[in-house]
């Protein structure tokens, strides 16, 4: 017997939750195959298994807390997976094998239909697919709790598709004077929902953040005319060139380098009685996934041009979306840049991703008029930005004069080309 232990994940995670078993209870596992998909504060990790043999038993169970160190599943070394138990009433052997090829074909036929008919192939985890084509099940018929709707292996085993279609029981009728709908709210719908560990790790940090920073957040806008003059005519080239496409983020992060480069202690850090200010900038891009919001890192955004850090963006996105992000994706950021204007956001206060002192937020770009001097008036393509900062080191006067400088970069963008 040998046992698959939780592993060390990062210096500062010591336990993770058990999100779903890739392989169960007498499936053949091979050196190297994932055997189940861990949630952390952080990121999702696929935890392999050391062993070859057979996965006989699980010792925790999806939704499990688990400690770094604890022995979550016990693999038979060289063993055979279990017979299935015989029936009470057993069938001829060709008889049985047609029954056993006919419930994966029937579910997997139901797939195909459902795709066919335009609805979406369900999400399920591998055991889950797995389960349901023994048993033939549809998969676009199973309940799931799940809040992204991810069919599990529990539901699998939990569905009775004639259960279903049983007609319900009439509802017994109550003797009891009736009550008043109102007279108590605890006869309103609701849906009990458990948080995931990142949801509520955000939830925590950002509350920390409140607490312990004296977070303050200074506004200006931008003309975005020739940031967006200067894209429209260089876009093409730019894929054909770099095999990306040139967004607006990109000369963002090369506006923040440059201002934090004039304004250094947005660029650092309170460690005790300290400041930490960083002679490096790594500069963290919020994404938002279906799980929450994470902040990969652009390493050395300095060091790199235009194309570079428009693939480290596309890349990081990728991963994120995909839940492949490593713990090193997200570590050791010096700043924060979050677009809420992709989500239609027109103004907003953006809170520190703790311990950085500072964050950047853009929002949408709105055609609104502006006064070009005293006698004329334009429609631009104007865009508001705000920078969240933390006051116990940062003063006003520096904040304010690091969204000016970034405010000047934007709107003229060919002079982020001389910025060292």
């Amino acid at each position: 017997m040998a046992e698959i232990k939780v592993p060390e994940l990062a210096e500062s995670i010591t336990e993770g939750t058990v999100a779903q078993w890739l392989k169960q209870p007498g499936d053949a596992v091979n050196k190297g195959d994932y055997i189940v998909e861990l949630e952390t504060d952080k990121v999702n990790v696929e935890i392999i298994s050391e062993y070859s043999g057979v996965l006989s038993e699980l010792k925790a169970q999806e939704g499990d807390t688990v400690n770094v160190g604890e022995t979550i599943a016990v693999v038979s070394e060289g063993g055979e997976a279990p017979a299935p138990a015989a029936s009470k009433t057993e069938e001829p052997p060709a008889v049985q094998k047609q029954e056993e090829q006919k419930a994966p074909a029937a579910a997997e036929k139901a797939e195909e239909t459902a795709s066919a008919s335009g609805k979406q192939r369900p999400i399920a985890s591998p055991a889950a697919r797995k389960m349901a084509r023994e048993k033939g099940i549809d998969l676009t018929q199973v309940p799931t709790a799940d809040p992204l709707g991810r069919v599990r292996a529990q539901d699998v085993s939990s569905y009775n598709p004639e259960a279903k279609s049983a007609p319900a029981a009439p509802a017994p009728v109550s003797k009891a004077p009736s009550q008043p709908a109102a007279a108590s709210a605890d006869s309103k719908p609701v849906e009990r929902i458990r948080m995931t560990r990142r949801r509520q790790t955000i939830a925590k940090r950002l509350v920390e953040v409140q607490q312990t920073a004296a977070m303050l957040t200074t506004f200006n806008e931008v003309d975005m005319t020739n940031v967006m003059d200067l894209r429209k005519k260089r876009k093409d080239k730019f894929q054909e060139d770099n095999d990306v496409k040139l967004g607006f983020m990109s000369f963002f992060t090369k506006a923040v380098v440059a201002a934090l480069k004039r304004s250094p202690l947005l660029n650092a850090e309170i460690q005790g009685d300290e400041l930490v200010l960083k002679k490096f900038y790594d500069i963290g891009i919020a994404v938002s996934t279906d799980e929450g919001l994470v902040v990969p890192v652009v390493r050395d955004a300095d060091r790199k041009n235009f194309a570079e850090i428009e693939k480290d963006i596309v890349g990081l996105g990728k991963k994120a979306r995909d839940n492949k992000l490593a713990i090193s994706d997200l570590q050791g950021g010096t700043f924060t840049i979050t677009n809420g204007g992709v989500f239609g956001s027109l103004l907003s206060t953006p809170i520190l991703n703790g311990p950085q002192v500072g964050i950047l937020g853009m929002h949408s770009i709105q055609l609104r008029p502006v006064a070009i001097d005293a006698e004329k008036m334009e429609n631009r393509p104007m865009m508001y930005i705000a920078l969240s900062y933390d006051h116990r080191i940062v003063d006003g006067k520096e904040a304010v004069t690091f969204l000016k400088r970034v405010k000047e970069l934007i709107e003229d963008p060919e002079s982020l080309l001389f910025e060292a």
